[in-house]
């Protein structure tokens, strides 16, 4: 997997898709190999991603992340499989937790058993992606069709997870391929993303997890005012529990402590820092992803790492 980016969509732009395909193919002009999206309330990442892939050749293309709450292993199985046939071997369906609060805020409940969940749906998916079937009944989903469940040309489908928590780590490293963990600085990777999550896969006899640090980045030959601009558009990260608590971990004050910022070779120097601790790859997530001059100054800086 190469270093990426996290794409956003242009403010006011005419066409959504139309929008996010410019970017990916003027990134991927740019040397940048891999393209991730975030789900949100309005388009659907995964379906975007099997499109910018079959728009873009050569593109590689991932999800991060898609919340598995409230969504169905079987529908989650089958846009993967779509996005990953339209893809041609070049998507990656990356995974998150959710967030309780923001759960009840959209739609009126949220799920607990959170880690349970996470098992059973990870259970259902590596089914379907490993042997094309799947026939199960767990306490929190059902997964027993009549139907066929694969499709020519949509596996394998790489499975990764936004865990960093102890619980989500071991569950991850038992079933999935790796972990995609933002704000997670480099002490809590080497000393405790990368040797929770190796020990737990070792231990079920699976490979090494990949770990692809997220990060985010601001350039700027500013360095203070990079730093306020950061604060302001980070504070958001730290009124959520599973953030506070890796922040905590890292041993720093603000989720801006973690960014990468300044001028690009400085940028370039604390991104290799979580190279250095552990993370197999690292994906650059604009501090401020709709201004077009910090779009083109971070992917010149993915096409190089």
């Amino acid at each position: 997997m190469a270093t990426g980016i996290v794409l956003f969509e242009t403010p006011n732009a005419g066409n959504t898709v139309d929008d996010l395909t410019t970017q990916a193919r003027r990134a991927h002009e740019l040397g940048v190999q891999q393209v991730w999206l975030p789900q949100r309330f309005d388009y659907d990442a995964i379906g975007v991603a099997g499109l910018l892939a079959a728009a873009v050749p050569g593109l590689g293309v991932g999800t991060f992340v898609v919340p598995f709450n409230p969504r169905h292993p079987l529908i989650v199985a089958s846009q993967a499989q779509t996005a990953q046939a339209a893809a041609h071997g070049r998507f990656i369906l990356g995974l998150g937790l959710g967030a309780h609060e923001t759960e009840r805020q959209a739609f009126g409940t949220a799920w607990p058993n959170t880690i349970p969940r996470l098992r059973e749906h990870l259970t259902v998916l590596r089914s379907i992606f490993d042997t094309g079937t799947v026939g199960f009944h767990g306490d929190e989903f059902i997964a027993n069709p009549e139907w066929p469940v694969g499709i020519s040309g949509g596996t394998p489908v790489p499975l990764y997870v936004a865990a960093m928590g102890p619980k989500a780590l071991q569950v991850t490293g038992e079933l999935a391929d790796g972990t995609l963990p933002y704000l997670a600085g480099p002490r809590t990777i080497a000393d405790f993303i990368e040797p929770t999550i190796t020990r737990a896969a070792a231990d079920a006899g699976r490979p090494a997890p990949k770990i692809v640090a997220a990060v985010p980045v601001l350039v700027s030959d500013d360095a203070d005012a990079a730093r306020r601009r950061a604060a302001e558009h980070l504070s958001f990260y730290e009124n959520i529990p599973s953030y506070r608590r890796v922040l905590e971990r890292e041993g720093v004050d603000s989720a801006v402590d973690v960014a990468a910022l300044g001028p690009a070779e400085t940028v370039t120097r604390q991104l290799k820092n979580y190279l250095d601790a552990g993370a197999t790859d690292v994906v650059l997530s604009a501090v401020d992803g709709t201004d077009p001059a910090q779009r083109e100054a971070i992917w010149a800086i993915a096409a190089q790492l």
